[in-house]
């Protein structure tokens, strides 16, 4: 039936292309919508009346083609003619807002016997059981059941009650009861066709197995990889306590740019773009670090950032091209002072995420693989006794030559020919250091060839003052006591850029020469947080859509 906007009108009950209800009925029309159609049915009073509503589908001078599907899958065409189908009835499968009583959880958390409450998500199983029939309705919160009875709904909302399929949208309104084995349940009194889905779900216990296609359709493998939903949901509040831990303890969080004229900050291959209107070729930052430092140039004593580098280089378990990093400097604090921080911060997520300080990574059996061991204090060791644990107490009186022979000969590494002498040391660090490191390890004190934006050591001007924080065998955190002397900063620039002077930060350095606090500074890879707080084996495990070449057509 058409009617004016506005209008309420009875009409006989079988007249209605409605949901539930056997009983008398309305059609109720959303206010200034034009030849627009909606049905109302109401159940009987031992129910509790409430209404079942059909949102309008087209005006009167749309039509609709219907689909045609020669070849296709069958699960896919029969979706479609439930489609056309709905169409035909005068629905629109693809509602708008719907009015609910909380997510599904809250809903679970306010449910008593009796009340009226109003409920809306994802179908995710359906139980036909003769007449009776019960639904699972999910969102990312909770899982709620519904009821219907087919003795509560005349034809035309029996019928419409068939188009619906698993992995549709409804929202529904029922009275709440237990069923015999105590569930909580809805008994349907209204629902409205939200969002039809055309392609079939996932079956739920198998989910998404090729491990690709979990990464490139990941909204199906949140739907139905439970410890895949966990796992970022997790991140989300890893982010969120990290913001609150710095806010806590007066940190400012800035943003810098993205788009840079120089990609400094860091020994990477950027990515370049070119901006039209300005005639200018530009780079994704590497690092967030030399903008930041020139807030404290600026008189922010306390500043922090989580935000996305981007890297042209390869892809591994442990690198992506874009990735998240917090940076945060602190003036008139030193590399110590900051590694306390970090400490501090790891073990503040680890009790709030995980809930404790002991973190087991389990197998897909369920089985424990690797428990790592977080309370404090965490171990503090020089670089250059670390690796004569590994390499040799002599490997440091070694000449080049013999180091790189051992490196190649005695320990199967592959050392290519352009590596410099600390490349190979470094080669050597991170295989059987890094890789074979569980529980957390402060390595301090490194060569100043690795990190040319650290303060040199008073003692000994070939080491800088930093840690490099490993755990789970992968580094997760640097931190520096950071160079401010301009001149020294230039030359060691100057010594990492080689004959690209190009590269050379001269806006960084002109803020340098105004002088900057001595400060600390550190840089967590959040998504590597987030792998060891999670148990995740692969960087791409934590990135909601990681970057994977196009789908061959």
């Amino acid at each position: 039936m058409e009617v004016d906007s506005g209008t309420v009108v009875p009409t006989p009950f079988e007249k209605v292309t409605g949901v539930t209800g056997p009983a008398e009925s309305t059609i109720e029309t959303e206010p200034r919508m034009p030849l627009s159609r909606e049905s109302v049915v109401r159940l009987p009073k031992l129910t509790g009346v409430a209404k079942v509503g059909v949102r309008p589908r087209v005006d009167a001078e749309t039509s609709v083609t219907p689909f045609t599907f020669s070849g296709e899958n069958p699960a896919l065409t029969q979706r479609r003619e439930k489609l056309d189908a709905l169409h035909a009835r005068g629905i629109e499968p693809f509602g708008g807002a719907f009015e609910t009583s909380g997510s599904i959880a809250e809903i679970l958390e306010k449910f008593k016997e009796g009340e009226m409450l109003r409920a809306a998500g994802r179908i995710t199983a359906k139980r036909d059981m003769g007449k009776s029939h019960f639904l699972d309705l999910r969102d990312i919160t909770e899982r709620i059941q519904v009821y219907f009875h087919e003795k509560e709904m005349d034809s035309n909302a029996i019928e419409i009650f068939h188009l619906l399929d698993v992995g549709d949208f409804i929202g529904v309104e029922g009275i709440c009861f237990l069923t015999k084995t105590g569930e909580r349940t809805l008994r349907v009194h209204k629902f409205e066709v939200l969002a039809k889905s055309l392609r079939p779900l996932p079956e739920k216990w198998e989910g998404l197995q090729d491990i690709e296609a979990r990464y490139r359709e990941r909204y199906l493998d949140l739907l139905t990889n439970d410890h895949s939903r966990a796992i970022f949901e997790k991140r989300v509040a890893i982010v969120r306590e990290t913001r609150r831990f710095f806010e806590d303890r007066g940190f400012l969080e800035v943003e810098t740019p993205i788009l840079q004229t120089i990609a400094g900050g860091a020994a990477a291959e950027p990515f370049r773009t070119h901006h039209k209107t300005l005639g200018l070729d530009l780079y994704l930052r590497i690092a967030l670090e030399l903008y930041l430092k020139r807030l404290l140039v600026g008189g922010f004593n306390k500043v922090f950032e989580i935000n996305r580098n981007f890297r042209n280089e390869g892809i591994s378990r442990k690198h992506n091209p874009e990735f998240t990093m917090l940076e945060a400097y602190w003036a008139y604090a030193d590399f110590e002072k900051m590694a306390n921080l970090v400490e501090e911060l790891i073990c503040y997520l680890a009790e709030k995420i995980c809930g404790s300080l002991i973190i087991e990574h389990r197998g897909a059996d369920g089985e424990i693989v690797r428990t790592i061991n977080l309370k404090p204090p965490w171990r503090r060791a020089r670089y250059h006794d670390v690796v004569r644990e590994v390499a040799g107490k002599d490997w440091f009186e070694l000449s080049s030559e013999q180091r790189r022979d051992r490196a190649t000969n005695e320990f199967k590494l592959e050392i290519l020919p352009q590596l410099a002498d600390f490349e190979v040391t470094h080669h050597v660090f991170e295989k059987l250091v890094e890789e074979k490191t569980v529980d957390p390890l402060f390595v301090t004190h490194c060569p100043k060839e690795l990190v040319p934006l650290a303060k040199q050591n008073a003692a000994d001007n070939s080491l800088v003052d930093v840690f490099e924080l490993i755990i789970n065998g992968v580094e997760i955190a640097p931190g520096y006591s950071e160079l401010n002397d301009p001149l020294v900063q230039r030359q060691r620039l100057l010594e990492q850029a080689g004959e690209e002077k190009q590269k050379i930060d001269e806006e960084f350095l002109l803020a340098l020469e105004h002088g900057m606090p001595p400060a600390g500074g550190i840089g967590v890879g959040m998504d590597r947080l987030t792998m060891f707080l999670t148990g995740a084996e692969s960087i791409r495990d934590v990135i909601l859509f990681p970057l994977l070449r196009p789908r061959k057509p």
